[in-house]
């Protein structure tokens, strides 16, 4: 983990998104997939959390290496006042945090799922588990085409990739879950890995366990410190003996998990459920894949 002072290298608008493009050399150096940074804010306005963005991209190396990108769409006063930055401003920035993406060591078909701005430490995966040797098929979400994030930059990555929005603006229409069981059939996926909300890792998780799919996610989750110290962006995850669960934070333990692993009747009910599953009974779950 590094701080730095990070200069905006260029700043652009992506359909619904913006991306910024910073100078970060020790940052980028360390950044692997499914990690983030956390960006102060200004000390002059009312509010004083840092931001925290998975990194989209890090180069280590060619004409932009030492850089970093994060991808963000506006939803309150920090990611407005991001958005308005420009090229040559100065940021303060703290990472590469988090747990990472695993990459498997002999399986070779990786299946991405991405739903929404979850795409973005997707694509910095895609690009590694590539220069491994990997095979890479993708299915990209959103509610609409603008909200569709980088879809050439998915084509670019991907064997096959398939895109579904919630109006039919840009490939099917419905969510990622419904072509999930096709595409998984269709490119021989041997693990999956994916990034959105939890409603939609609850739904990917179910399929998951039904094909006995190892899987990894990158949760999002409300985050404070960023650092491990304000435990507010806990997840229910289950023990590995089965013999109850525990809440781990996100920024620290996380964001990456194991789906198998996360107690989601208490941290993404379905419906009307409010009562979680009772402690007892949990069964041993199954680790990452060597």
């Amino acid at each position: 983990m590094r701080r730095a002072r990070a200069e905006i290298l260029s700043a652009r608008r992506l359909g619904a998104f913006h991306s910024l493009t910073l100078v970060a050399p020790e940052i980028a150096e360390r950044a692997r997939p499914g990690q983030f940074v956390a960006i102060g804010m200004p000390e002059d306005r009312s509010f004083f959390l840092r931001r925290h963005f998975f990194i989209h991209q890090a180069s280590k190396r060619g004409g932009w290496a030492g850089t970093l990108e994060i991808g963000f769409g506006r939803g309150g006063p920090g990611t407005e006042w991001l958005a308005s930055r420009r090229a040559h401003g100065f940021l303060d920035v703290i990472g590469p945090l988090g747990k990472p993406f695993a990459y498997p060591r002999r399986l070779t078909n990786c299946f991405l799922v991405a739903d929404g701005h979850g795409a973005a430490p997707l694509y910095f995966l895609g690009q590694e588990l590539r220069s491994r040797g990997k095979r890479v098929d993708m299915l990209v979400g959103a509610p609409s085409l603008e909200e569709v994030f980088k879809p050439i930059e998915a084509k670019r990555l991907s064997q096959t990739v398939a895109f579904v929005t919630s109006d039919g603006s840009l490939g099917e229409r419905g969510a990622v879950v419904d072509l999930l069981p096709e595409m998984l059939d269709r490119s021989g996926a041997e693990v999956l890995y994916a990034a959105g909300p939890r409603e939609t890792l609850r739904s990917i998780a179910d399929v998951c366990r039904a094909r006995r799919l190892p899987a990894q996610v990158a949760v999002e989750e409300r985050m404070g410190c960023g650092l491990g110290l304000c435990f507010t962006c806990v997840v229910p995850v289950i023990r590995k003996d089965g013999s109850g669960y525990d809440n781990l934070r996100a920024c620290v333990e996380g964001p990456v998990l194991n789906p198998e692993r996360i107690f989601w009747d208490r941290w993404a009910p379905v419906g009307k459920r409010s009562t979680p599953t009772p402690v007892e009974g949990f069964p041993v779950v199954r680790e990452w894949p060597e």
